[in-house]
């Protein structure tokens, strides 16, 4: 089955544009548009899209707020991919804290635009780029440091969880620890329930605003 893809961006050539990149892959289909986040909801409810690749500002509801939506009112929701002009624009952070699963730039080359659809469809790797974790450490709280401190990882956690942070998929953790995929999976798993995050992109701005993993 193709990826399926949701494009809202109030810029009706940033969407043709992102159409034209995805419909020429065999394996992912553009099945609609909207050009606000304010028509995300019904959208998805209606399409059931895979992955919704949302501008982060847009005049109605901008994309923060519609991923809040989205994952607090649709049932098994679809991975959103931040697309934005700026890599720095705290925008693009806020919706990353918000839920969004992967941060893409519009300036960005077409087999890069395809590998973010893909890999934000699988949900196995992060698209967290070095301005994004140097905000994430910058918004460091020392709630977010005692949190880290309860969730008490072990020395196995810990190190799927800086290699989660660099943006690794389980295949390549697992490659690089010299372990199973399933035995990234589980440690993948208990990570997330120890910080009490809903997916890898809350456990890595964990790891980031608690100062345990250092922008580079």
């Amino acid at each position: 089955m193709p990826v399926t893809v949701l494009l809202v961006d109030d810029e009706p050539l940033v969407r043709a544009g992102l159409r034209a990149v995805l419909e020429a892959q065999p394996d992912i289909e553009v099945v609609g548009e909207a050009g606000d986040g304010a028509a995300v909801i019904p959208l998805v409810r209606q399409l059931r899209p895979d992955v919704v690749a949302m501008d982060v500002r847009m005049p109605l509801m901008d994309g923060i707020e519609a991923t809040r939506v989205v994952l607090r009112t649709v049932p098994d929701p679809p991975k959103i991919l931040v697309v934005t002009t700026f890599e720095n624009d705290e925008y693009v952070y806020e919706a990353l804290r918000a839920g969004a699963d992967g941060f893409l730039l519009k300036r960005a080359r077409p087999a890069e635009i395809v590998n973010a659809v893909r890999l934000v469809a699988e949900g196995e790797s992060l698209l967290f780029p070095a301005a994004v974790r140097q905000l994430a450490s910058e918004y460091g709280t020392n709630r977010a440091r005692e949190a880290m401190d309860r969730a008490s990882l072990t020395e196995r956690e810990a190190a799927v969880l800086r290699l989660m942070a660099r943006g690794l998929s389980n295949a390549e953790i697992a490659d690089r620890l010299v372990v199973g995929v399933q035995t990234v999976k589980t440690h993948v798993s208990a990570v997330l329930a120890k910080l009490g995050a809903r997916d890898r992109t809350q456990a890595v701005i964990a790891a980031y605003e608690s100062g345990f993993v250092a922008p580079s």
